[in-house]
C-alpha cells in the first residue's frame, strides 16, 4: 500500500509539473506572439495613416528637397538627409571614444577608480535628452559659433547635432563594449602577457577578436538611439526644412520635423508627418537588419 501511495503521488507531482510548464510554455509564447502582434499593428497604423500622403504625393514625397505645409508641399529628403547625416557623425565620434573608455576600464584603470570611472560614463546615459539640448543651445553652439565662424555661422547644425549624440550614445556603446571585454577568461590575457604581448598587442589581438560580436551589438543600440532622438537634436539642428547637402549646416531630422509639427498639424499635412514616421521605421529596421545580418556572417567566418 506504502508502495501504491508513494507511486501514486510520483504520478501527481509529475502530472502537475507537466501542467506547470506547460502553461509556462504558453505564457511565453504569448509573449512572444504579442511582441510581433504589437509591431504588426504599430507598422500597419503607419500605413493607413500615411497612406493619403503617398498615394497624393507619390514618389515626390521622398525626392522633394522642399517641407512647406503653407503651399502643401512635403519633401522628406531633407528630414532622411539630416537623420542619416547627425546619426554617421554620432557614430563615427562615438565608437572610438567608447572603444577608448572600455579599454581603459577593463585593462588599465587601477582598480580603486574602475568602479568610480564606470559608474560615472554609465551616469551620462540617465541624463534627460532635454538637458542635452539645452547645454547644445547654450554652451556647445555659442562655443562652435565663436571659435568656428567661417564653418559654424549659426552654431546649430548637423554637426552641432551629431556632437550632442555622440555624447548622448558613448554610454550604451561604452556599457556594452567594457561587459562583453570582461567576459574574455583571464587565462587568455594572462597567457599574452607571458609571451611578452604588450598591452595594445592584447587588446588587439587576443580581446577584439572574441568579443567582435559583442562590440557591434553595443554600436548598433548606439545607432538606434541616435536614429529616434528627438528633443536633444530639435535644439541644436537648426530645423532648416530645405535640403542643406552640407555636413556643417542647418538641417532638420525626421524626429525633429515630426516633434515640431504634428501637435498642429492637420489633413495631408497629418498624413505626410505619419508617413516620415512610417519612414524612420524602416530605415530603423533595415539598420538592425543589417547587424543582424553582419553578426551572421561573422558568427559563420569565426574558427
Amino acid at each position: 500500500m506504502q508502495k501504491l501511495s508513494a507511486s501514486a503521488q510520483e504520478r501527481a507531482a509529475l502530472k502537475r509539473n507537466g501542467i506547470i510548464d506547460r502553461a509556462f510554455e504558453l505564457t511565453t509564447r504569448g509573449s512572444a506572439l504579442m511582441v510581433l502582434l504589437l509591431l504588426g499593428t504599430i507598422t500597419g497604423s503607419l500605413v493607413l495613416a500615411g497612406w493619403p500622403a503617398l498615394s497624393e504625393l507619390g514618389l515626390s514625397f521622398f525626392t522633394e528637397d522642399r517641407w512647406a505645409a503653407n503651399v502643401n508641399r512635403f519633401g522628406a529628403l531633407p528630414a532622411i538627409y539630416g537623420t542619416l547625416i547627425t546619426s554617421l557623425i554620432a557614430i563615427a565620434i562615438a565608437i572610438p571614444v567608447s572603444l577608448g573608455i572600455a579599454i581603459f576600464l577593463t585593462e588599465i584603470c587601477p582598480p580603486k577608480l574602475r568602479r568610480t570611472i564606470g559608474t560615472m560614463v554609465e551616469l551620462l546615459a540617465g541624463v534627460p535628452s532635454i538637458i542635452y539640448g539645452m547645454w547644445g543651445m547654450e554652451v556647445l553652439a555659442p562655443f562652435l559659433q565663436s571659435h568656428f565662424p567661417s564653418v559654424f555661422p549659426a552654431g546649430t547644425g548637423l554637426t552641432t547635432a551629431g556632437l550632442i549624440l555622440a555624447i548622448m550614445i558613448i554610454p550604451f556603446i561604452t556599457a556594452v563594449t567594457r561587459d562583453v571585454m570582461n567576459t574574455v577568461p583571464p587565462i587568455m590575457r594572462e597567457s599574452a602577457y607571458g609571451l611578452g604581448c604588450t598591452t595594445w598587442e592584447v587588446v588587439r589581438h587576443v580581446i577584439f577578436p572574441s568579443v567582435k560580436a559583442g562590440m557591434l551589438g553595443g554600436v548598433i543600440l548606439g545607432l538606434g538611439r541616435a536614429l529616434g532622438e528627438t528633443m536633444a537634436v530639435t535644439f541644436v539642428i537648426g530645423n532648416n526644412l530645405f535640403l542643406n547637402a552640407t555636413v556643417t549646416g542647418q538641417g532638420t531630422s525626421i524626429a525633429a520635423l515630426i516633434a515640431n509639427q504634428f501637435s498642429e498639424a492637420d489633413g495631408l499635412q497629418r498624413s505626410a508627418l505619419l508617413l516620415l514616421g512610417l519612414v524612420l521605421f524602416l530605415i530603423t529596421f533595415a539598420v538592425l537588419a543589417l547587424a543582424r545580418f553582419m553578426l551572421r556572417r561573422m558568427e559563420h567566418r569565426a574558427p
